[in-house]
């Protein structure tokens, strides 16, 4: 592709955030408030869709601990786990509601934090090509203390609907009820220490959001310098690290925790994988959007180039973590483990979202995104992109729903127009994020190298 000269001191770009953009996006907002509101009504004058899923998933759990167990008592603790979750996911309108709050909030939380993740890799890994994108990454650290917010309120009111382990007579020995797994694991799994986390968490990764942006905002006024640009990198490593421990401990904590009886070693890589191709997927989606409104005039399908191979890559990480996880869970047949797949596929209410899952995240994005021309074209960029965010959408609603719902948790109008609220939320938050500074930084030391990337 051929190049033209640009002039580096006359490149930048102030966004207007106003017009058709921001009517779609509170258009999104209206849809998703309406039907949530129809599906609020359904689900109160409707009730639930009956127990003879749940009761057959039941039975083919014991079925299988009877067959998988090792004789110390394993099939026990299955059945047990499965009444005990029976008991803990009694059906209320409410509940789903909860559930559907709970589930958006920790999905787009995680956008949040991975596009900003992705843009203090760009830092820490010296990257040059990203550099006319990197405030759209930056600006998806916004959301994170709202998300954070919504997810402490969330957890306040839905705690005992939501996290079987937050009932106190478990851990109480004299009680009918106690149960022994998670009275094992009480000096993590307690309201004390789970809130503590849950704070320091949300509020460290903002702080570093403030510090980073108010870095890159100042670079802007400071020509010839690079101490901007040296501190970022600093700062960027130092969340980096962070960032590797608490986000793998607040996806135990937000979603594992929630089947508590089980557990996979590999699960914080799959949420990272998850969160990763979704946040990368929004990057692209957002920088299409700017490119067609007649923005980052210097972003051209090189960049979208690189961005389309990170999709794809991410796509394919998802999947062989996905799968290295279900075949392990298959192959070792332990009852304890293959509970978690049983109720997720042994019944209609989810089996389909399951499979709409694997499409969508998988197959779909594999095989569009497979050429170059693919990766170039924003017409397939966009096309893929809103798949991939669906997708991990349906993702994240199979990894909590089925631990809180059981049978009752099948797709729900609710479930879409919270989402669809959520989404038009988290939009408007990053595009007018991006009015409060310009498109392009200024003074970086590696935007020239960002204005004349080829691919």
């Amino acid at each position: 592709m051929a190049h033209v000269d640009v002039d580096i001191n006359n490149i930048q770009e102030q966004f207007s955030f106003s017009g058709d953009l921001k009517k779609k996006i509170l258009g999104i907002g209206g849809l998703g408030v309406l039907v949530l509101v129809i599906g609020i009504v359904m689900l109160m004058f409707g009730g639930g869709h009956g127990h003879e899923e749940h009761h057959a998933a039941l039975e083919a759990a014991a079925n299988v601990a009877s067959v998988a167990s090792d004789g110390h008592g394993h099939a026990a603790d299955v059945a047990a786990h499965a009444e005990g979750g029976e008991h803990h996911g009694g059906f209320h309108w409410t509940t789903v509601l909860k559930t559907n709050l709970w589930m958006n909030a920790v999905y787009f939380i995680g956008i949040a934090l991975l596009g900003f993740f992705f843009f203090t890799i760009q830092f820490a890994a010296n990257a040059g090509w990203s550099t006319p994108v990197q405030r759209i990454m930056l600006n998806f650290g916004r959301f994170i203390p709202i998300g954070g917010a919504i997810l402490l309120v969330a957890f306040l009111i839905g705690n005992h609907d939501i996290f079987h382990w937050t009932h106190s007579y478990l851990f109480d020995p004299t009680s009918p009820e106690f149960d022994p797994v998670i009275k094992g694991k009480e000096g993590f799994l307690n309201l004390p220490f789970y809130l503590v986390r849950m704070v320091v968490f949300v509020a460290v990764w903002t702080v570093f959001f403030f510090m980073l942006n108010k870095l890159s905002t100042n670079e802007d006024l400071h020509v010839g310098s690079t101490v901007h640009f040296r501190r970022t990198q600093r700062i960027s490593v130092a969340f980096l690290i962070f960032f590797g421990v608490s986000e793998s401990i607040a996806s135990w904590d937000w979603i594992m925790s929630i089947d508590t009886h089980w557990y996979s070693t590999l699960f914080g890589w799959y949420c990272l994988a998850s969160w990763l191709v979704t946040a990368v997927s929004s990057i692209t989606l957002v920088a299409v959007i700017l490119k067609e409104m007649g923005y980052l005039k210097i972003v051209n399908e090189n960049h979208f180039h690189d961005l389309g191979k990170f999709i794809f890559g991410f796509s394919i990480f998802w999947s062989y973590l996905f799968l290295a996880q279900f075949l392990l869970i298959y192959y070792a047949n332990i009852p304890e483990e293959t509970i978690y797949f049983i109720e997720r596929l042994r019944s209609g209410n989810y089996f389909w979202i399951f499979v709409t899952m694997l499409l969508f995240n998988f197959v779909m994005p594999f095989f569009i995104m497979m050429t170059r021309d693919a990766k170039r074209k924003t017409m397939f960029l966009k096309i893929v992109t809103v798949v991939i965010i669906i997708g991990h959408w349906l993702d994240f609603y199979l990894m909590i729903t089925p631990g809180v719902l059981k049978e009752n948790g099948g797709m729900t109008l609710s479930a879409i127009g919270m989402g669809l609220v959520f989404l038009s939320g988290f939009a408007y938050v990053i595009f007018n994020g991006l009015t409060k500074a310009g498109l392009i930084p200024q003074n970086h030391p590696m935007i020239e190298e960002g204005i004349y990337h080829h691919t």
